[in-house]
Protein backbone atom coordinates (compact mmCIF):
# COMPACT_ATOMS: atom_id res chain seq x y z
CA UNK A 1 0.00 0.00 0.00
CA UNK A 2 1.06 3.53 -0.51
CA UNK A 3 2.87 5.62 2.01
CA UNK A 4 0.36 6.91 4.64
CA UNK A 5 -2.47 4.11 4.24
CA UNK A 6 -1.02 1.51 5.74
CA UNK A 7 -2.46 1.51 9.82
CA UNK A 8 -0.75 -0.53 12.17
CA UNK A 9 -2.29 -3.68 14.11
CA UNK A 10 -2.71 -2.13 17.40
CA UNK A 11 -4.29 0.99 15.79
CA UNK A 12 -6.88 -1.20 14.08
CA UNK A 13 -7.56 -3.11 16.68
CA UNK A 14 -8.34 0.24 19.13
CA UNK A 15 -10.78 1.07 15.93
CA UNK A 16 -12.58 -2.08 15.75
CA UNK A 17 -13.17 -2.72 19.86
CA UNK A 18 -14.14 1.08 19.54
CA UNK A 19 -16.81 0.73 16.73
CA UNK A 20 -18.15 -2.68 18.03
CA UNK A 21 -18.78 -0.43 21.23
CA UNK A 22 -21.03 1.78 18.97
CA UNK A 23 -22.77 -0.95 17.53
CA UNK A 24 -23.60 -2.67 20.55
CA UNK A 25 -24.44 0.79 22.09
CA UNK A 26 -26.81 0.93 18.74
CA UNK A 27 -28.32 -2.46 18.85
CA UNK A 28 -29.58 -2.03 22.45
CA UNK A 29 -31.30 0.63 21.83
CA UNK A 30 -32.91 -0.50 19.16
CA UNK A 31 -34.88 -2.87 22.29
CA UNK A 32 -36.62 0.46 22.41
CA UNK A 33 -38.93 1.15 26.00
CA UNK A 34 -37.60 -2.03 27.07
CA UNK A 35 -34.16 -0.96 27.99
CA UNK A 36 -33.48 3.16 26.73
CA UNK A 37 -36.66 5.03 27.70
CA UNK A 38 -39.48 3.24 29.72
CA UNK A 39 -40.02 6.34 31.31
CA UNK A 40 -41.00 8.21 28.28
CA UNK A 41 -44.47 7.23 27.35
CA UNK A 42 -45.60 8.44 30.68
CA UNK A 43 -43.84 11.73 30.15
CA UNK A 44 -45.83 12.40 26.90
CA UNK A 45 -42.77 11.31 24.73
CA UNK A 46 -42.23 8.74 22.13
CA UNK A 47 -39.07 7.15 21.59
CA UNK A 48 -38.64 8.01 18.08
CA UNK A 49 -38.49 11.68 19.64
CA UNK A 50 -35.83 11.00 22.03
CA UNK A 51 -33.66 7.85 21.24
CA UNK A 52 -34.36 6.93 17.58
CA UNK A 53 -30.36 7.23 16.99
CA UNK A 54 -29.29 6.90 19.88
CA UNK A 55 -26.77 7.07 21.24
CA UNK A 56 -26.68 10.04 19.56
CA UNK A 57 -29.49 12.17 19.52
CA UNK A 58 -31.30 12.83 16.34
CA UNK A 59 -33.25 10.87 13.84
CA UNK A 60 -32.37 8.55 11.01
CA UNK A 61 -32.62 10.15 7.41
CA UNK A 62 -30.78 10.38 4.12
CA UNK A 63 -29.73 13.66 2.78
CA UNK A 64 -27.54 15.72 0.85
CA UNK A 65 -27.56 19.82 1.14
CA UNK A 66 -25.95 22.89 0.07
CA UNK A 67 -22.67 22.10 2.09
CA UNK A 68 -22.37 18.57 0.75
CA UNK A 69 -19.65 19.87 -1.96
CA UNK A 70 -18.00 22.18 0.62
CA UNK A 71 -17.66 19.32 3.31
CA UNK A 72 -16.40 16.74 0.56
CA UNK A 73 -13.85 19.10 -0.64
CA UNK A 74 -12.68 19.84 2.03
CA UNK A 75 -12.65 16.51 3.60
CA UNK A 76 -10.47 15.24 0.36
CA UNK A 77 -8.32 17.86 0.14
CA UNK A 78 -6.88 17.45 4.17
CA UNK A 79 -6.59 13.80 3.51
CA UNK A 80 -4.46 14.37 0.13
CA UNK A 81 -2.72 17.30 1.10
CA UNK A 82 -2.81 18.11 5.22
CA UNK A 83 -0.26 16.18 6.38
CA UNK A 84 2.12 17.77 3.85
CA UNK A 85 1.24 21.28 4.02
CA UNK A 86 1.46 20.68 8.00
CA UNK A 87 5.23 20.05 7.88
CA UNK A 88 6.14 22.88 5.78
CA UNK A 89 3.90 25.46 5.90
CA UNK A 90 5.16 28.19 8.75
CA UNK A 91 3.74 28.17 12.00
CA UNK A 92 1.97 30.89 11.94
CA UNK A 93 0.50 30.82 8.43
CA UNK A 94 -0.58 27.33 9.39
CA UNK A 95 -2.40 28.04 12.16
CA UNK A 96 -4.42 30.98 10.38
CA UNK A 97 -4.98 27.89 7.54
CA UNK A 98 -5.96 25.36 9.98
CA UNK A 99 -8.12 27.71 12.02
CA UNK A 100 -10.03 28.83 8.06
CA UNK A 101 -10.37 24.71 7.08
CA UNK A 102 -11.72 24.52 10.19
CA UNK A 103 -14.43 27.29 10.13
CA UNK A 104 -14.99 25.92 6.22
CA UNK A 105 -15.37 22.15 7.44
CA UNK A 106 -17.94 23.08 10.46
CA UNK A 107 -19.90 25.45 7.92
CA UNK A 108 -20.00 22.81 5.74
CA UNK A 109 -21.27 19.98 7.54
CA UNK A 110 -23.55 22.01 9.11
CA UNK A 111 -25.14 23.19 5.58
CA UNK A 112 -26.11 19.65 4.85
CA UNK A 113 -28.97 19.92 6.56
CA UNK A 114 -29.71 23.30 4.79
CA UNK A 115 -28.75 26.73 5.53
CA UNK A 116 -31.39 27.80 7.54
CA UNK A 117 -32.65 24.34 9.27
CA UNK A 118 -28.56 23.69 9.73
CA UNK A 119 -27.27 27.40 10.72
CA UNK A 120 -29.50 29.67 11.00
CA UNK A 121 -32.21 28.52 12.98
CA UNK A 122 -30.21 25.97 15.30
CA UNK A 123 -30.40 28.65 18.58
CA UNK A 124 -33.83 30.09 17.84
CA UNK A 125 -35.89 27.24 19.22
CA UNK A 126 -38.26 27.86 22.53
CA UNK A 127 -35.59 25.80 24.17
CA UNK A 128 -32.48 27.44 23.39
CA UNK A 129 -30.98 31.17 24.28
CA UNK A 130 -32.14 33.33 21.59
CA UNK A 131 -35.51 32.66 23.15
CA UNK A 132 -34.97 34.51 26.32
CA UNK A 133 -32.92 37.20 25.11
CA UNK A 134 -35.78 39.12 24.27
CA UNK A 135 -37.06 39.55 27.38
CA UNK A 136 -34.00 40.69 29.32
CA UNK A 137 -33.81 44.42 29.92
CA UNK A 138 -31.69 44.54 33.30
CA UNK A 139 -28.61 42.79 33.04
CA UNK A 140 -28.06 43.60 36.62
CA UNK A 141 -31.87 42.40 37.77
CA UNK A 142 -31.32 39.35 35.71
CA UNK A 143 -28.18 38.29 37.49
CA UNK A 144 -29.67 39.22 40.74
CA UNK A 145 -32.46 36.90 40.32
CA UNK A 146 -31.01 34.56 37.72
CA UNK A 147 -30.99 31.42 40.28
CA UNK A 148 -34.51 31.58 41.53
CA UNK A 149 -35.46 31.39 37.91
CA UNK A 150 -33.81 27.57 37.22
CA UNK A 151 -36.35 24.81 38.53
CA UNK A 152 -38.86 24.57 36.19
CA UNK A 153 -43.26 25.16 36.77
CA UNK A 154 -43.08 28.25 37.31
CA UNK A 155 -44.58 31.19 35.62
CA UNK A 156 -40.99 32.83 34.34
CA UNK A 157 -38.97 29.69 34.75
CA UNK A 158 -35.90 30.47 32.15
CA UNK A 159 -35.89 28.50 28.81
CA UNK A 160 -34.33 24.81 29.11
CA UNK A 161 -30.54 25.83 27.90
CA UNK A 162 -30.81 28.66 29.99
CA UNK A 163 -31.93 27.08 32.57
CA UNK A 164 -28.77 24.56 32.50
CA UNK A 165 -26.06 26.82 32.27
CA UNK A 166 -24.59 29.49 34.55
CA UNK A 167 -25.40 33.12 33.04
CA UNK A 168 -22.14 33.06 31.50
CA UNK A 169 -24.15 31.52 28.35
CA UNK A 170 -27.35 33.76 27.98
CA UNK A 171 -25.14 37.10 28.81
CA UNK A 172 -22.67 36.06 26.13
CA UNK A 173 -25.63 36.45 23.47
CA UNK A 174 -26.95 39.41 24.99
CA UNK A 175 -24.24 41.48 24.55
CA UNK A 176 -23.99 40.16 21.06
CA UNK A 177 -27.24 41.52 20.50
CA UNK A 178 -26.66 44.66 22.23
CA UNK A 179 -24.12 45.32 19.31
CA UNK A 180 -27.27 44.88 16.98
CA UNK A 181 -25.65 41.21 15.92
CA UNK A 182 -28.74 39.79 17.20
CA UNK A 183 -30.49 36.74 15.30
CA UNK A 184 -30.15 32.64 14.77
CA UNK A 185 -27.49 33.73 12.23
CA UNK A 186 -25.09 36.28 14.15
CA UNK A 187 -25.12 33.54 16.99
CA UNK A 188 -24.59 30.84 15.02
CA UNK A 189 -21.67 32.66 13.28
CA UNK A 190 -20.29 33.37 16.97
CA UNK A 191 -20.27 29.67 18.08
CA UNK A 192 -18.66 28.60 14.88
CA UNK A 193 -15.86 30.90 14.48
CA UNK A 194 -15.35 30.59 18.50
CA UNK A 195 -15.83 26.80 18.22
CA UNK A 196 -13.92 26.56 15.19
CA UNK A 197 -10.68 28.53 16.84
CA UNK A 198 -10.22 25.28 19.29
CA UNK A 199 -8.07 23.80 16.14
CA UNK A 200 -5.56 26.22 16.60
CA UNK A 201 -5.85 25.86 20.39
CA UNK A 202 -4.71 22.33 21.03
CA UNK A 203 -2.00 22.97 18.20
CA UNK A 204 -0.90 26.02 20.41
CA UNK A 205 -0.54 24.05 23.31
CA UNK A 206 1.11 21.06 22.22
CA UNK A 207 3.43 22.76 20.44
CA UNK A 208 3.93 24.75 24.10
CA UNK A 209 4.56 21.67 25.68
CA UNK A 210 6.26 19.57 23.57
CA UNK A 211 7.39 21.43 20.21
CA UNK A 212 5.90 22.65 16.84
CA UNK A 213 6.74 19.49 15.20
CA UNK A 214 4.54 16.92 17.15
CA UNK A 215 2.07 19.94 17.47
CA UNK A 216 2.25 19.74 13.38
CA UNK A 217 1.03 16.11 13.71
CA UNK A 218 -2.10 17.11 15.58
CA UNK A 219 -2.94 19.87 12.66
CA UNK A 220 -4.91 17.56 9.95
CA UNK A 221 -7.08 15.68 12.87
CA UNK A 222 -8.34 18.85 14.54
CA UNK A 223 -9.14 20.36 11.55
CA UNK A 224 -11.36 17.55 10.40
CA UNK A 225 -12.41 15.79 13.67
CA UNK A 226 -16.44 14.91 13.71
CA UNK A 227 -17.00 16.89 16.59
CA UNK A 228 -17.55 19.60 13.93
CA UNK A 229 -20.66 18.14 13.50
CA UNK A 230 -21.86 19.63 17.12
CA UNK A 231 -19.76 22.87 16.96
CA UNK A 232 -22.05 23.67 14.03
CA UNK A 233 -23.98 24.83 15.68
CA UNK A 234 -24.46 24.62 19.24
CA UNK A 235 -23.49 26.71 22.25
CA UNK A 236 -21.19 24.38 23.51
CA UNK A 237 -18.85 25.13 20.73
CA UNK A 238 -18.82 28.30 22.00
CA UNK A 239 -17.64 26.56 25.36
CA UNK A 240 -15.31 24.90 23.73
CA UNK A 241 -13.26 27.81 21.80
CA UNK A 242 -13.39 29.59 24.96
CA UNK A 243 -11.86 26.76 27.66
CA UNK A 244 -9.74 25.46 25.00
CA UNK A 245 -7.52 28.63 24.49
CA UNK A 246 -7.39 29.37 28.71
CA UNK A 247 -5.76 25.53 28.47
CA UNK A 248 -3.79 26.78 25.58
CA UNK A 249 -2.44 30.03 27.18
CA UNK A 250 -1.64 28.09 30.46
CA UNK A 251 0.32 26.20 28.69
CA UNK A 252 2.16 28.91 26.75
CA UNK A 253 2.60 30.74 29.75
CA UNK A 254 3.77 27.89 31.96
CA UNK A 255 6.76 27.56 29.07
CA UNK A 256 8.02 30.77 29.38
CA UNK A 257 9.66 32.94 31.69
CA UNK A 258 9.26 36.67 30.19
CA UNK A 259 6.43 38.91 31.22
CA UNK A 260 4.22 38.52 28.58
CA UNK A 261 3.79 34.48 29.94
CA UNK A 262 2.60 36.27 32.79
CA UNK A 263 0.52 38.18 30.33
CA UNK A 264 -1.04 34.54 28.77
CA UNK A 265 -1.27 33.19 32.51
CA UNK A 266 -3.76 35.86 33.33
CA UNK A 267 -5.34 35.89 30.26
CA UNK A 268 -5.57 31.85 30.84
CA UNK A 269 -7.30 32.56 34.32
CA UNK A 270 -9.92 34.62 32.34
CA UNK A 271 -10.70 32.41 29.96
CA UNK A 272 -10.95 29.02 32.22
CA UNK A 273 -13.09 31.08 34.98
CA UNK A 274 -15.68 32.65 32.62
CA UNK A 275 -15.77 28.96 31.14
CA UNK A 276 -17.23 27.83 35.03
CA UNK A 277 -19.70 30.75 34.35
CA UNK A 278 -21.03 29.41 30.72
CA UNK A 279 -20.74 25.59 31.86
CA UNK A 280 -20.90 23.93 35.45
CA UNK A 281 -19.40 21.04 34.03
CA UNK A 282 -16.13 23.00 32.81
CA UNK A 283 -15.60 22.91 36.44
CA UNK A 284 -13.32 19.41 35.04
CA UNK A 285 -10.99 21.65 33.14
CA UNK A 286 -9.28 21.89 36.01
CA UNK A 287 -7.77 18.81 34.94
CA UNK A 288 -6.29 19.87 31.33
CA UNK A 289 -5.20 22.78 33.25
CA UNK A 290 -3.38 20.68 36.15
CA UNK A 291 -1.65 18.35 33.75
CA UNK A 292 -0.50 21.31 31.67
CA UNK A 293 1.46 22.54 34.86
CA UNK A 294 2.60 18.70 35.75
CA UNK A 295 3.74 18.26 32.00
CA UNK A 296 5.98 21.82 32.14
CA UNK A 297 6.92 21.00 35.82
CA UNK A 298 6.28 24.56 36.80
CA UNK A 299 3.66 26.01 39.51
CA UNK A 300 4.09 29.85 39.03
CA UNK A 301 1.76 30.27 36.12
CA UNK A 302 -0.83 28.86 38.91
CA UNK A 303 -0.43 32.21 40.13
CA UNK A 304 -1.57 34.66 37.84
CA UNK A 305 -4.26 32.14 36.05
CA UNK A 306 -5.88 31.83 39.51
CA UNK A 307 -5.41 35.74 39.97
CA UNK A 308 -7.44 35.92 36.35
CA UNK A 309 -9.99 33.58 37.42
CA UNK A 310 -11.00 34.85 40.67
CA UNK A 311 -11.32 38.39 38.86
CA UNK A 312 -13.82 37.07 36.68
CA UNK A 313 -15.50 35.29 39.79
CA UNK A 314 -15.60 37.81 42.11
CA UNK A 315 -17.27 39.99 38.93
CA UNK A 316 -19.82 37.51 38.99
CA UNK A 317 -20.85 37.46 42.79
CA UNK A 318 -20.65 40.92 43.26
CA UNK A 319 -23.28 41.49 40.36
CA UNK A 320 -25.72 39.04 42.24
CA UNK A 321 -25.04 35.66 41.05
CA UNK A 322 -23.65 32.67 43.40
CA UNK A 323 -22.61 30.20 41.62
CA UNK A 324 -23.06 27.49 44.25
CA UNK A 325 -26.67 28.45 44.15
CA UNK A 326 -27.29 27.89 40.56
CA UNK A 327 -25.46 24.83 40.55
CA UNK A 328 -27.84 23.24 43.34
CA UNK A 329 -31.06 24.86 41.92
CA UNK A 330 -29.70 23.19 38.45
CA UNK A 331 -29.72 19.24 39.57
CA UNK A 332 -33.30 19.80 40.81
CA UNK A 333 -34.04 21.29 36.95
CA UNK A 334 -31.93 18.51 35.55
CA UNK A 335 -34.41 16.10 37.21
CA UNK A 336 -37.06 17.19 36.55
CA UNK A 337 -37.08 16.74 32.16
CA UNK A 338 -36.36 14.42 29.65
CA UNK A 339 -33.14 13.09 32.61
CA UNK A 340 -35.21 10.89 34.63
CA UNK A 341 -36.34 8.91 31.71
CA UNK A 342 -33.01 8.00 30.60
CA UNK A 343 -31.95 5.37 32.70
CA UNK A 344 -28.40 5.08 34.05
CA UNK A 345 -28.24 1.54 32.90
CA UNK A 346 -27.75 2.46 29.28
CA UNK A 347 -26.62 5.67 29.36
CA UNK A 348 -23.52 4.98 31.41
CA UNK A 349 -21.95 3.24 28.98
CA UNK A 350 -23.88 4.59 25.69
CA UNK A 351 -22.37 7.99 26.51
CA UNK A 352 -18.93 6.45 25.62
CA UNK A 353 -20.40 5.34 22.50
CA UNK A 354 -21.18 8.66 21.64
CA UNK A 355 -18.25 10.16 22.58
CA UNK A 356 -16.32 7.58 19.69
CA UNK A 357 -18.67 8.64 17.33
CA UNK A 358 -17.73 12.48 17.83
CA UNK A 359 -14.26 11.98 18.18
CA UNK A 360 -13.51 9.71 15.55
CA UNK A 361 -11.86 6.22 15.03
CA UNK A 362 -8.62 7.74 14.65
CA UNK A 363 -8.32 9.21 18.74
CA UNK A 364 -9.23 4.91 19.72
CA UNK A 365 -6.68 3.96 17.80
CA UNK A 366 -4.51 6.29 18.71
CA UNK A 367 -4.97 5.95 22.30
CA UNK A 368 -2.74 2.71 22.86
CA UNK A 369 0.34 4.44 21.80
CA UNK A 370 -0.27 7.27 24.00
CA UNK A 371 -1.73 5.89 27.12
CA UNK A 372 -0.07 4.10 29.89
CA UNK A 373 1.79 3.97 32.70
CA UNK A 374 5.39 4.20 31.92
CA UNK A 375 4.25 7.51 29.86
CA UNK A 376 2.31 8.76 33.12
CA UNK A 377 5.31 7.97 35.64
CA UNK A 378 7.26 9.94 32.71
CA UNK A 379 4.61 12.88 33.07
CA UNK A 380 4.97 13.15 28.97
CA UNK A 381 2.93 16.12 28.24
CA UNK A 382 0.64 14.41 25.50
CA UNK A 383 -0.41 11.76 27.80
CA UNK A 384 -1.15 13.90 30.21
CA UNK A 385 -3.33 16.18 28.24
CA UNK A 386 -4.74 13.03 27.46
CA UNK A 387 -5.40 11.18 30.45
CA UNK A 388 -7.04 14.14 31.66
CA UNK A 389 -9.89 14.55 29.57
CA UNK A 390 -10.42 10.91 29.71
CA UNK A 391 -10.73 11.42 33.61
CA UNK A 392 -12.80 14.68 32.98
CA UNK A 393 -15.07 12.50 31.02
CA UNK A 394 -15.31 9.61 33.52
CA UNK A 395 -16.41 12.35 36.35
CA UNK A 396 -18.82 13.88 34.12
CA UNK A 397 -20.42 10.62 33.09
CA UNK A 398 -20.28 8.98 36.61
CA UNK A 399 -21.79 12.47 37.79
CA UNK A 400 -25.11 11.19 36.52
CA UNK A 401 -25.83 14.89 35.15
CA UNK A 402 -24.89 14.32 31.51
CA UNK A 403 -27.12 10.79 30.28
CA UNK A 404 -27.36 11.15 26.85
CA UNK A 405 -26.53 14.37 24.03
CA UNK A 406 -22.52 13.81 25.48
CA UNK A 407 -21.76 14.24 21.80
CA UNK A 408 -22.34 17.87 22.04
CA UNK A 409 -22.53 18.26 25.84
CA UNK A 410 -18.21 16.67 25.76
CA UNK A 411 -17.34 19.15 22.58
CA UNK A 412 -14.83 20.61 25.55
CA UNK A 413 -13.06 17.39 26.56
CA UNK A 414 -13.34 16.34 23.01
CA UNK A 415 -10.53 18.56 21.50
CA UNK A 416 -8.11 17.69 24.15
CA UNK A 417 -8.51 14.22 23.28
CA UNK A 418 -8.30 14.32 19.92
CA UNK A 419 -4.72 15.41 20.94
CA UNK A 420 -4.18 11.43 20.99
CA UNK A 421 -3.96 11.78 17.01
CA UNK A 422 0.07 13.04 17.41
CA UNK A 423 1.59 9.50 17.66
CA UNK A 424 -0.09 8.40 14.43
CA UNK A 425 2.90 8.46 12.32
CA UNK A 426 3.52 8.90 8.43
CA UNK A 427 2.88 5.16 7.35
CA UNK A 428 -1.14 5.50 8.72
CA UNK A 429 -2.01 9.22 8.67
CA UNK A 430 -3.94 9.20 5.64
CA UNK A 431 -5.90 6.02 6.31
CA UNK A 432 -7.32 7.65 9.99
CA UNK A 433 -7.76 11.08 8.44
CA UNK A 434 -9.43 9.51 5.92
CA UNK A 435 -11.88 7.15 8.20
CA UNK A 436 -12.92 10.67 10.01
CA UNK A 437 -13.84 12.40 7.12
CA UNK A 438 -15.66 9.37 6.42
CA UNK A 439 -17.12 8.92 9.82
CA UNK A 440 -18.07 12.56 9.84
CA UNK A 441 -19.87 13.07 6.27
CA UNK A 442 -21.92 9.70 7.05
CA UNK A 443 -23.54 10.55 9.84
CA UNK A 444 -24.14 14.35 8.65
CA UNK A 445 -26.00 12.47 5.57
CA UNK A 446 -27.48 9.50 6.93
CA UNK A 447 -28.75 11.72 9.51
CA UNK A 448 -30.57 14.54 11.26
CA UNK A 449 -28.88 15.59 14.46
CA UNK A 450 -30.35 17.75 16.54
CA UNK A 451 -27.60 20.21 17.00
Amino acid sequence: MRRGWTPRVPELIGAVLAAVFVVAAVVVAQRRNEVVTPLLDGMGFTFDDFAALAPLFGQWGAHVGPGTPVAVVVGVLVVIAGPSVASRLSWWPLMASVWAASLVWIVGLAAVDGWQRGFVDRLTSRDEYLSEVGGIDDIGAMLRGFSDRIVDGQADSWATHVSGHPPGAILTFVWLDRLGLGGGAAAAWLCVIVGSSAAVATAVAVAALVGRDRARRLVPFAVVAPSAIWIGVSADGFFTGVSAWGVALLAVAATGRRPRHDVAGVAAGVLLGFAVYLNYGLTLMALPAVAVLIASRRVRPLIPAVGGALVVAAIFTASGFWWFDGYVAVQERYWQGIASARPFQYWSWANIAALVCAVGLAVPAALSRVVSLPRLRRAEPVTLLVAAALLAVAFADLSRLSKAETERIWLPFQVWLTVATVSIGDRSVRFWLSAQVALALAINHLTYTNW
